[in-house]
């Protein structure tokens, strides 16, 4: 038996969890300090965990401010049970300082019948009101595709007011919304992370998997009463809808004996804004990013897909670099540049296959380059839209149909494509083909689409190593950044909202967009609720600014969008006159707009979080010292919109001195009071001076 704990340990030592000292440590029992079966855990301001040994549950209380009771751990698969009826072994408590900082980790050893080992573990640190839950099963053949470190029927939220429960989308596809419900009638499952908080107070809890290299994880909230509900916290979540998948979460296994939990925070703040930002970092901290850091500007620029799409040219794309450089000359990056990015169909100017007669690319790279500007181009890598079976991939030996990810015996579509395997070596080799040639030709931006395909549960994966969706996402993206060799700025359109973090410099925030007030609001849905990605994404982007032939206010709707979720790619056919080109010699000029951009391209946050699907009226960001307020009617009425300036950090008496009217000039306030008269389907952007 010594000899394969041995064995065993050996192994381990190869894995990021440590694996190794936990085994040490569980062999050298009663470290902890407990007293009538209790185990008490501090952690934070006045917060604890009360582990009840005997029973197997626990309760969290966060500085009376908050409960969790009778909380315990579930899995599912090979073995199946929970922490109440697994008896109780041990109990450890051991000094750590890894990447996550310095503090105390707690384990709680538990056993079944047959000898499976649950081990329940909370990393908690002194200064900070959240720790990290973790959960694993160790024993032969413990192959689980459901492990739940924190599950709850009884969580009180005892705060008055208007208290909501965040729903968080798996990916940006289908023009999916995130969803603020009211707590009293709250019934979902939110994918890595939901927050539950009270709008007036901003008071909340935040908890989330900051770790999603191997798991899809999800919160799921269901209402019991106003102030209860029902929390479960759990790692292997699929779903047909949010996350697309036709088939359960695979199953997880290391070494035949060890299954493991992403790790989850579970914190209460003061402000949840702060606490989803927390989070944020935290997952950049658990994930660093395996891209290559990006030193440059906040990216700007144009992309095809916003009015041009099927109808792209070589001629149209010179007349686009035409536009700016000789009508638009002051719309630039710190640096004097643009991006000019050549969206889907750029294959129709290489006279047949992708990858064919390359001389109009190479014209246009040229062109570009001479001009001042950086070429870019789109690419969908784990996505087959031919659907050939019998189609030779590009660069390979392989036919598609060997390529294609099946679920349940059948090829699997979603949004139109079909999936490629990330693990097969006809997709890798596909990959190898296009990376080379894009950087032969010497682009500069590449715009990879559709990479929630690589997420998907399949059968299996040609690399048998391979047991979940996010195991393949994993795999295919590291290969697909090392062929890229950190020669483009790398933007993500449709894709995971966490996971893809560690793989790109840019990411945009929601589905496509264009020139409404309508898709102005979709857009800002995500931005609302979702801007604390800006912690793990360099850029975040709202999509091709589309001026078009829309009113006034739409486009200044739509451009006030962009800056207020972080950078601006536009999207126009400035290859022909019309009312968009106008526009952008106006709009996109604006020295103080771009300014705003040309600040390091992090987006605004919401004042209010209480608008269900739709989005917030008010956002704000603080930029040396100044605080930038933009505000947005979505409505086709006038309306009366009254900053609430304790919520934004001013003091009641703002000092009409203190405020500048940058964008549009002629909104302003009422009588010199907080209250802004605002056209119908329009944004107007505001600056004041922090005393």
């Amino acid at each position: 038996m010594m000899e394969s704990i041995s064995q065993i340990q050996l192994k381990l030592s190869y894995f990021k969890w440590g694996l190794l000292t936990f085994f040490l440590v569980c062999m050298t029992p009663g470290l902890a300090q407990t007293g009538d079966n209790t185990l008490t855990i501090p952690f934070g301001n006045n917060s604890r965990i009360e582990y009840n040994l005997k029973a197997g549950n626990y309760s969290i209380r966060f500085n009376s401010l908050a409960k969790i009771q009778d909380a315990y751990s579930l899995v599912k698969g090979k073995v199946d049970g929970n922490s109440q009826s697994f008896n109780y072994k041990s109990n450890t408590k051991k000094p750590f300082k890894n990447k996550y900082g310095s503090g105390l980790k707690y384990t709680v050893i538990r056993e079944n019948e047959t000898g499976i080992k649950m081990l329940q573990e909370f990393f908690v640190f002194k200064h900070r009101n959240y720790f990290l839950a973790q959960l694993k099963i160790i024993g032969r053949g413990a192959a689980e595709n459901f492990l739940c470190p924190l599950h709850s029927e009884n969580v009180s939220f005892d705060q008055t007011g208007d208290n909501r429960a965040l729903f968080v989308p798996f990916d940006n596809d289908m023009w999916v919304r995130y969803n603020a419900e009211r707590l009293d009638t709250a019934h979902f499952k939110s994918s890595e992370v939901s927050a539950i908080y009270n709008n007036n107070n901003y008071n909340g809890l935040v908890i989330g998997s900051i770790e999603h290299d191997v798991w899809k994880s999800a919160v799921q909230i269901k209402a019991l009463t106003e102030h209860k509900f029902t929390l479960t916290a759990f790692a292997g979540y699929t779903d047909n809808k949010i996350t697309h998948d036709g088939r359960a979460h695979g199953s997880v296994i290391i070494d035949d004996s060890i299954s493991a939990s992403p790790k989850i925070l579970v914190g209460y703040f003061d402000d949840w804004r702060k606490g989803m930002e927390t989070f944020g970092r935290c997952n950049t901290i658990a994930e660093p990013h395996y891209i290559f850091d990006w030193k440059g500007d906040t990216p700007m620029g144009w992309n095809s897909w916003g009015v041009l799409q099927d109808k792209l040219t070589l001629d149209k794309a010179k007349g686009v670099i035409d536009f700016f450089h000789d009508s638009c000359k002051i719309f630039r990056t710190k640096g004097g540049t643009l991006f000019i990015d050549l969206d889907s169909y750029w294959d129709k100017m290489t006279k047949g296959e992708k990858g064919g007669n390359t001389e109009a690319l190479e014209e246009f790279v040229k062109y570009c380059k001479e001009k001042g500007f950086q070429p870019g181009i789109y690419w969908a890598p784990f996505t087959d839209w031919g659907k050939q079976a019998d189609r030779r991939v590009e660069g390979s030996t392989y036919t598609y149909a060997q390529c294609w990810t099946k679920v349940n015996g059948h090829v699997m579509d979603v949004d139109g494509g079909r999936a490629m395997d990330p693990t097969s070596p006809g997709t890798k080799q596909r990959i190898v083909y296009y990376t080379n040639l894009f950087k032969k030709l010497g682009f500069k931006m590449i715009k990879i689409d559709f990479l929630a395909h690589a997420t998907l549960e399949a059968d299996h994966y040609y690399d048998a190593h391979v047991q979940t969706g996010m195991e393949a996402f994993k795999e295919g993206m590291e290969f697909l950044d090392r062929q890229l060799d950190g020669k483009m700025l790398v933007y993500a359109a449709i894709s995971p909202n966490l996971a893809t973090a560690r793989y790109v410099h840019m990411r945009r925030i929601a589905c496509d967009a264009f020139k409404r007030i309508d898709e102005t609001a979709y857009t800002l849905n995500s931005t609302t609720y979702g801007w604390w990605l800006g912690e793990m994404y360099n850029f975040l982007d709202a999509d091709h600014v589309v001026f078009d032939d829309v009113s006034d206010g739409e486009n200044r709707a739509r451009l006030a969008s962009a800056i207020v979720t972080g950078s601006l790619i536009t999207g126009d056919d400035y290859s022909s006159n019309g009312k968009w080109s106008s526009t952008a010699q106006k709009l996109l000029q604006n020295k103080e707009l771009l300014s705003i951009v040309m600040a390091g391209g992090k987006p605004f946050r919401s004042v209010e979080a209480n608008t269900g699907q739709d989005a917030a009226n008010i956002f704000t960001k603080v930029i040396g010292k100044h605080l930038y307020i933009a505000v947005f009617n979505y409505s086709d009425k006038l309306k009366e919109l009254k900053l609430p300036l304790t919520r934004l950090g001013l003091d009641r008496d703002i000092g009409h001195e203190n405020l500048q009217n940058i964008f549009p000039e002629d909104i302003g306030f009422l009588n010199h009071q907080q209250i802004v008269k605002m056209p119908p389907k329009d944004a107007a952007i505001f600056k004041f001076r922090i005393r």
